[in-house]
């Protein structure tokens, strides 16, 4: 992974969707950065990487499947996002659960990335 000292802003999702409107925050800030040609690294993090799962149940709680949202999101060139390796094991999520643009990444590339980005934003 190559990321520079002055890579921007990195946006970290922690919260699992149905009805969590942070975990719909993250990936407005996510997008409307990238929207503004802003340099945006966007992290699932945790409970996070559940709003990766193909089959969401949103509709009971009344908000849009962020799965839909997170599919768009090479029509803002976010084209590659990445997704914490041990969580997505513990989750039960596979390779073939996550949308093409996920990259999997060990505690090392994590901490790697927070450390070079300039910006930090956390939902």
């Amino acid at each position: 992974m190559s990321t520079t000292a002055d890579s921007g802003v990195l946006v970290v999702t922690r919260h699992p969707q149905p009805g969590r409107s942070l975990a719909r925050a993250a990936l407005d800030t996510a997008l409307a950065t990238a929207a503004f040609d802003q340099p945006v690294t966007l992290l699932f993090l945790g409970a996070g990487v559940l709003q990766l799962l193909p089959q969401q149940d949103s509709a009971s709680v009344g908000v849009r499947n962020l799965r839909k949202v997170i599919d768009s999101m090479p029509l803002y060139d976010l084209e590659h996002y990445y997704v914490d390796a041990e969580a997505a094991e513990h989750f039960g999520l596979t390779a073939e659960d996550l949308p093409s643009g996920a990259m999997l990444v060990d505690r090392d590339a994590q901490r790697s990335l927070f450390d070079n980005h300039q910006h930090i934003l956390g939902f």
